[in-house]
């Protein structure tokens, strides 16, 4: 029998693995569920689980940045015409803000391990307004767009192109839409489970011994920046 079986059945100091023994087994604890031998092994699965979720959004995305190069080969023209069509300004903004975010993300990990209850909710609250930020400067762009009728596929109409006709400006836009809408979601969804995170903070139910919400969703925040970090020079700096 493995030494991990063994402890499971199995304590030295008399306790039932299902907390029935002396009071003080993991069974009391209401977080730790009972397929883990400990939290650290819980706490570890819960990491390698985010990991493989995460790998899936970069071959999304992935595959979204290959379809963008190829049509950029196809219309290089356009695209590089189309991109001077989108405000550097606000999109240099957005980027500041959302490392930013990372930062608040961070700390708010770090309050959570370090017992620090009122900086967890703090960084946390910090982060969801980053990310509003965010998504108020996108929806700026987004009604210029619509605007200057830059938009995809079949609905663009916008006048003044230097190659009449051509299927590219669409192209780019379809792209653009798809890929910056995409992650938009993303962002939406982080900050749902931020504010989440903020209520429970608020309630004390992170600590030292236990904060892996905290750190699962500091991951895929970190995921939807370092998106953006790509997304931000591929349509705004290309040439």
């Amino acid at each position: 029998m493995s030494t991990t079986t063994a402890d499971l059945h199995h304590d030295p100091h008399g306790q039932d693995p299902h907390g029935h023994g002396n009071g003080h087994g993991h069974g009391h604890d209401p977080r730790h569920q009972h397929h883990f031998a400990t939290m650290e092994q819980q706490f570890d699965t819960s990491k390698i689980g985010m990991w493989l979720f995460l790998a899936t959004e970069v071959l999304t995305f992935g595959g979204l940045f290959a379809g963008f190069g190829l049509m950029q080969n196809k219309y290089p023209r356009e695209f590089v015409e189309a991109h001077l069509q989108l405000q550097r300004l606000p999109g240099a903004a957005n980027t500041v803000v959302l490392l930013i975010s990372s930062f608040t993300m961070v700390m708010a990990v770090l309050s959570a391990r370090t017992n620090q209850i009122a900086k967890t909710v703090r960084y946390l609250w910090l982060t969801v307004g980053c990310a509003g930020i965010f998504m108020c400067i996108k929806a700026y762009e987004y009604h210029h767009k619509f605007e200057e009728g830059l938009l995809p596929g079949m609905f663009y109409h916008h006048e003044g192109d230097l190659i009449a006709g051509s299927h590219g400006y669409s192209a780019f836009f379809s792209f653009y839409f798809m890929m910056t809408g995409l992650h938009g979601l993303h962002v939406l969804i982080g900050m749902g489970m931020l504010s989440w995170l903020a209520i429970r903070a608020k309630r004390g139910e992170f600590s030292d011994k236990y904060y892996t919400p905290v750190d699962l969703v500091g991951l895929f925040w970190h995921l939807v920046d370092m998106i953006w970090i790509y997304l931000f020079p591929l349509y705004y700096l290309i040439s």
